[in-house]
């Protein structure tokens, strides 16, 4: 109608799903960040979760935890359940997809990779470490989610650039995968892994710090941009 509209600049963007009843993550899911890292292609999916308190807005602060000293960003496609569904086929899990936005899955590598028994969980959802946004964009509308470029810029320098198509484990086959294990239901986010290029493998490590930006952006999906604070 034309009517009811604010100036972009009036208007604070909320993160497109904000209080999902999961976040699913998956890990090592690019050919280039296991050849990075030097391991192995999963045969399967690695599987691990964010709360979604760790959700925030697709422009919003990074919060530094003082916790850390070693925070890394990741550039990813996230894929939100649009129907409810155990036990999907593959062939059918699109069916169970509304569509696709960009998040960054920022992680404490120290909490990741060396405390916490090495368990992933707490490295990876201390609040605001999911920005996610900045809309869902309908699969119907995305010619093909397996061939779309994602990078990841900070202060400007790119740091990730890749395709999903060098995806190891697809959208059907992921959710197929998880669905063999928890229901799916409408807003569940899936965060399908990042490609090559963080700050931990790099040599030397280059970790964020406060004041930097971080921009993560898939093509035909958009971008996020988030201070660290």
């Amino acid at each position: 109608s034309g009517q009811h509209r604010l100036p972009r600049a009036t208007a604070q963007l909320l993160a497109p799903v904000a209080d999902p009843e999961k976040v699913i993550c998956v890990g090592l899911n690019y050919h280039d960040h296991c050849q990075e890292q030097g391991v192995k292609v999963p045969k399967e999916p690695l599987i691990f979760s964010k709360f979604p308190s760790a959700i925030t807005g697709p422009f919003d602060d990074i919060v530094h935890p003082q916790d850390t000293c070693e925070l890394d960003w990741e550039v990813e496609l996230a894929a939100v359940i649009g129907k409810r569904g155990r036990h999907i086929e593959e062939a059918a899990a699109l069916e169970h997809v509304l569509g696709f936005t960009v998040a960054n899955d920022v992680s404490a590598r120290d909490w990741q990779m060396r405390r916490n028994g090495r368990q992933w969980l707490l490295g990876k959802t201390f609040d605001t470490f999911c920005p996610l946004g900045p809309a869902i964009v309908t699969k119907e509308a995305v010619a093909d989610v397996h061939n779309l470029w994602i990078r990841c810029s900070v202060n400007g320098h790119r740091m990730q650039d890749s395709s999903t198509r060098h995806l190891i484990f697809g959208v059907p086959t992921l959710v197929a995968w998880v669905s063999r294990f928890v229901t799916l239901v409408p807003g569940d986010i899936l965060l399908t892994g990042t490609p090559a290029g963080v700050g931990v493998f790099r040599k030397p490590p280059i970790f964020l710090k406060r004041g930097d930006e971080v921009q993560c952006e898939i093509e035909e999906l958009g971008t996020i941009c988030n201070r660290v604070v």
